[in-house]
């Protein structure tokens, strides 16, 4: 496929996950009415299937980057015993081991060694993946991506119930939502929202990747004041042609690419971009795609980042 394309799909985890949310009828995990007294735990994942532990686990494998970030953010690192290929936040999660996920290939042998109590699956992972497991002997939560940041602030509860950090996270989940309401209160006495361009791959610059409607990308991007260009398309992850580039005009462009050598000097030398609005004006900021790819605490990171170049004047 394109070349960075395929740099892109090595994240199977990135995009799929990572900037598309999983469309699917099933539930985000929440808490089962059956729930007992003592420190037992039941509850409904996002698959819709019931899961019991006896005891809050205390070992704990993830099969994506966002549910590591997660169980670090809950205070649930220190039980982290594995973690995929691209878990590299927070730093401390890159010394845990690696049990692989590299195009979606895990060392199973690996994850049944190190006898974890529980193993958190992600939207990244199919359904396939969560059922061999399982016939191991394992038991697999699967944490469903959220399509919203007040579903992530529910994944994050959750995480909580399994690892037996429900208090802390009560602190976390209530620092999330300040950020994001004092962000919210700048943003609301505005009378105009830029149209934003968010770049995922200009392998082919005439038909560059951005992302559609329901995507991460176009979540953020409207939450944080702006007009997501690839908000007409079809599909999450979608192309958008230079043409409709040019008639949207817009008057930001982030490069959620720039961290596969995309520039905003790349950009200006395009055959026709000088003519876009976020060309001429000097409006092309790389950004780091993990702060809107991966379905966690980060994202609040990211919606703040976003609000910040889409209106500027606002946070002086």
């Amino acid at each position: 496929m394109l070349r960075k394309l395929n740099l892109l799909f090595l994240p199977v985890i990135l995009i799929l996950a990572g900037c598309m949310p999983a469309k699917s009828s099933t539930p985000t995990a929440v808490p089962s009415p059956s729930a007992t007294r003592d420190s037992s735990i039941n509850l409904t994942d996002g698959m819709g299937r019931p899961i019991s532990l006896a005891a809050p686990a205390k070992s704990v494998v993830s099969l994506a980057p966002a549910n590591t970030e997660i169980l670090y953010a809950v205070g649930a690192g220190g039980q982290v015993v594995g973690r995929d290929s691209f878990s590299d936040y927070p730093p401390a999660a890159k010394a845990v081991q690696d049990i692989g996920g590299s195009m979606g290939k895990y060392t199973t042998e690996a994850i049944v060694a190190l006898h974890p109590d529980l193993v958190l699956a992600g939207g990244i992972n199919p359904p396939e993946l969560v059922a061999s497991l399982e016939q191991l002997g394992l038991k697999v939560f699967f944490l469903a991506n959220p399509t919203t940041l007040e579903g992530m602030y529910t994944n994050l509860e959750t995480v909580a119930q399994l690892t037996g950090h429900t208090a802390e996270t009560v602190t976390l989940i209530d620092s999330l939502k300040s950020r994001v309401a004092a962000l919210e209160a700048k943003i609301a006495p505005l009378n105009s929202a830029p149209t934003v361009y968010y770049e995922l791959d200009a392998t082919d610059p005439t038909k560059p990747y951005t992302g559609g409607p329901g995507s991460f990308v176009d979540m953020l991007i409207k939450r944080a004041g702006g007009v997501n260009a690839g908000d007409k398309l079809q599909g999450e992850w979608a192309q958008i042609s230079f043409e409709d580039l040019l008639v949207l005009n817009p008057g930001v462009i982030i490069l959620g690419d720039s961290a596969y050598g995309e520039t905003p000097e790349k950009v200006a030398a395009r055959t026709g971009w000088s003519t876009l609005a976020a060309v001429k004006n000097h409006q092309i900021f790389p950004f780091d795609d993990n702060l809107v790819s991966r379905p966690g605490p980060r994202w609040v990171d990211g919606l703040e980042a976003l609000a910040k170049l889409i209106h500027p004047g606002m946070f002086k």
